[in-house]
């Protein structure tokens, strides 16, 4: 399955044509605007309508499609020079190539056409659509629905929610909608998506309507959207819908369409949305400043798992775990630690790693924060200035250790050894084995070279190379630190053992088995 941000690129389209009669029962009720600039408001009747017509006519003039023009990096090859390439340096062929010069290295840039939707959300002509729709744009233009083709100008963009602002050029008064609430949608009600999938919209006869119901709220979608627990929705949306927006049938805005997940590229009934809630949040911000701050702490985290908590000896399973802090990071300078279990931030309950990186991210960069975590089994509370969130925290100036000739855990000639209760043989790190995996200069720890199949080590998931940098939260430079801590966990009856491994410049944690002694 692949989730697919959902903007198109510009297709030509041949003649498209359906009837489709039907009749209503019950329909919403219009409310007439009052003078002056009011968003658009639609009164729904009780029960399910056989039709939205009403819905669709009220709303429809505030929803645009958004034309792009961008550039984007290509090759410097062409198709002819890249088949030629592949043979420079066979033999034989030493002075065809010695009269052709190397090719650059520098990526051409291309112009690139794109399409996708949005809506106005004020009189004077602003515009909510994706970040994904607009980005690298060096020109803009909006299509009303009533087939104006308006320029349009950046007011600021969010990569990190999928959120962006435009204004319109061209002074006047534009139809306009608000934003509601997703949380007063309950699953199974009914939405209306208005779009512009695949170029349809974009001409006097105006956007593309469909019609669903809210499938499920609260998705996380993974890593690249942080910020964000999406709306589902069965309403179809394509390839062009990006910047959308979703209805409740009062003709309130409860979502920004921005992905669909698909096996094919196409709409199987499974859409995603941006809530209202943060949508407003975000564009209110965009409108003020232009871009979001977000406070940044320089951590790794992961969730605190029933089965990390056991290992840890603690009844608390909800929190974050620390796996990593990057070096010169405001975590670091603040003393927290690998293995430290954030609780609570400003007296705020933390749940898991996604609601801290929310909570964090919304903390004032410069500010002085307090943070509750568990420490070895002791609660205390940690006071931590955040700073800005870079836009790749993983590529902070200060994530990498400086060399030391002298660092711990250089090749000490420390020798290795297989155990055999783990089926794993593990070896203490050298110089060789950091360069080789690509881990950072201060990096200790053992390294897996062997696995036994069917093994402890083996069945939890481990693989060869992987670096083992603590034990229940102890440094594990040798095996015979290692075997220290499998020791004091048979001592305290625990029936696990919590390891926090790195793979390259990711460090995660993960759970083995502790057989019996």
């Amino acid at each position: 399955m692949r989730k697919i941000g959902i903007s198109a690129q510009a297709l030509v389209a041949a003649a498209f044509g359906a009837a489709i009669m039907g009749g209503a029962i019950s329909v919403p009720k219009l409310i007439a605007p009052e003078a002056g600039a009011q968003p658009i408001a639609i009164q729904a009747p009780p029960g399910a309508p056989l039709s939205f017509a009403d819905l669709i006519e009220k709303v429809e003039p505030a929803v645009v499609s958004v034309n792009v023009i961008s550039t984007q990096d290509v090759s410097p090859l062409t198709g002819a020079e890249g088949f030629l390439e592949q043979f420079r340096g066979v033999p034989g062929l030493e002075e065809f190539f010695q009269q052709r010069p190397a090719p650059q290295d520098t990526p051409r840039q291309r112009e690139a056409r794109s399409l996708g939707s949005g809506f106005f959300i004020s009189e004077d002509g602003l515009v909510v659509t994706n970040h994904h729709v607009i980005d690298r744009a060096t020109q803009i233009q909006i299509v009303t629905a009533d087939g104006r083709e308006l320029d349009a100008e950046l007011v600021g963009t969010d990569r990190q929610t999928d959120l962006a602002v435009l204004r319109v050029k061209e002074k006047g008064k534009f139809p306009f909608v608000k934003f509601g609430s997703s949380k007063e949608v309950r699953k199974g009600d009914w939405v209306v998506a208005l779009g512009n999938p695949f170029g349809l919209g974009g001409t006097a006869t105006g956007g593309t309507a469909t019609a669903g119901i809210l499938s499920a709220d609260g998705r996380e979608l993974g890593a690249g959207s942080p910020y964000t627990d999406f709306i589902q929705i069965d309403a179809p949306i394509n390839r062009g819908n990006s910047g959308g927006p979703t209805f409740d049938l009062q003709g309130n805005v409860i979502g920004v369409n921005s992905q669909i997940l698909s096996p094919t590229g196409g709409s199987v009934g499974i859409g995603f949305a941006i809530p209202a809630e943060l949508a407003k949040e975000v564009t209110d911000t965009l409108i003020k400043d232009g871009r979001v701050s977000r406070g940044w702490l320089g951590v790794q985290i992961g969730d605190l798992t029933p089965e990390f908590a056991e290992a840890l000896g603690i009844e608390d399973t909800k929190g974050a775990l620390i796996a990593d802090v990057t070096a010169g990071s405001p975590a670091e300078k603040a003393g927290l630690l690998r293995n430290d279990i954030i609780l609570s931030v400003n007296g705020q309950k933390v749940t898991d790693a996604t609601s801290t990186t929310r909570i964090v991210g919304r903390l004032i960069a410069n500010t002085s924060n307090k943070f509750e975590i568990i420490r070895n089994g002791k609660r205390q509370t940690i006071n931590v200035t955040v700073g800005e969130r870079p836009d790749d925290p993983y590529a902070a100036p200060g994530s990498q250790s400086s060399p030391d000739a002298n660092r711990p855990g250089q090749s000490s000639g420390v020798p290795g050894a297989f155990l055999e209760e783990f089926g794993v043989r593990l070896d203490p790190m050298t110089t060789e084995m950091r360069q080789r995996l690509g881990l950072r200069p201060s990096d200790t720890g053992l390294v897996i070279t062997e696995l036994t199949p069917g093994g402890i080590f083996a069945e939890a998931g481990f693989v060869k190379d992987l670096v083992i940098l603590e034990a229940n939260g102890q440094p594990v430079p040798t095996v015979e630190a290692f075997e220290q801590v499998v020791n004091e966990a048979r001592a305290a009856n625990r029936s696990k053992i919590l390891l926090a491994v790195r793979a390259g410049q990711a460090t995660t944690y993960s759970t083995v088995d502790l057989p019996a002694g």
